[in-house]
């Protein structure tokens, strides 16, 4: 599974229907922005790649990407997911829980502005711009949407160590892509 996250200039926490509780919206995806994916290629995300995967799916909606704080799910209609003129935009009707309560209240004061998404890819297409290799997402298979505290790498050893560990094979995948470009063209 992949992550990305961004920093959702949208993310809000929005008074429920009524009396009811508070919930969270913004967009955890945004389609045709070019992002870095840790110094090793562009990538941007194509209109409908959430599409197959919004209608089929059952996606969770997490704090930090964490399995056991469980914000919503589109199966028990606590997580309302779409595609609209920007991105995948995310509803999230949180639990009544301390965690949910915590984040809630940190979102509104803006301590917490971030989303990210967790998918595997399932189409995809590769080219060079300005000399840098770009993925286009088009299509995904969507697991889950997160709000995150850091919506990027965090910079610790450990992180670090892992990170050089799975760029080796991308950096090889990427030379032999670019060497078929080149041949292409030639």
């Amino acid at each position: 599974m992949e992550r990305r996250a961004l920093e959702a200039s949208g993310l809000e926490a929005r008074a429920g229907d009524g009396a009811g509780p508070p919930r969270l919206e913004g967009h955890a995806a945004v389609f045709g922005v070019e992002a870095d994916v840790a110094g090793m290629f562009r990538e941007r995300i194509e209109a409908g790649a959430f599409a197959e995967t919004l209608a089929r799916d059952d996606i969770r909606a997490l704090r930090n990407h964490d399995p056991g704080l469980v914000l919503g799910r589109t199966r028990a209609g606590t997580l309302r997911l779409s595609e609209d003129g920007r991105g995948l935009l995310a509803t999230i009707d949180p639990p009544d829980a301390g965690y949910a309560r915590d984040l809630i209240e940190s979102v509104r004061r803006g301590d917490v502005s971030g989303m990210s998404v967790g998918f595997a890819v399932l189409d995809e297409a590769w080219g060079m711009e300005s000399g840098v290799a770009m993925r286009t997402l088009r299509k995904v298979k969507l697991y889950e949407v997160s709000v995150v505290t850091f919506p990027a790498y965090a910079e610790t050893d450990v992180s670090l160590r892992s990170l050089e560990a799975r760029r080796a094979p991308w950096r090889r995948a990427l030379a032999r892509r670019r060497l078929e470009l080149e041949e292409a063209r030639a």
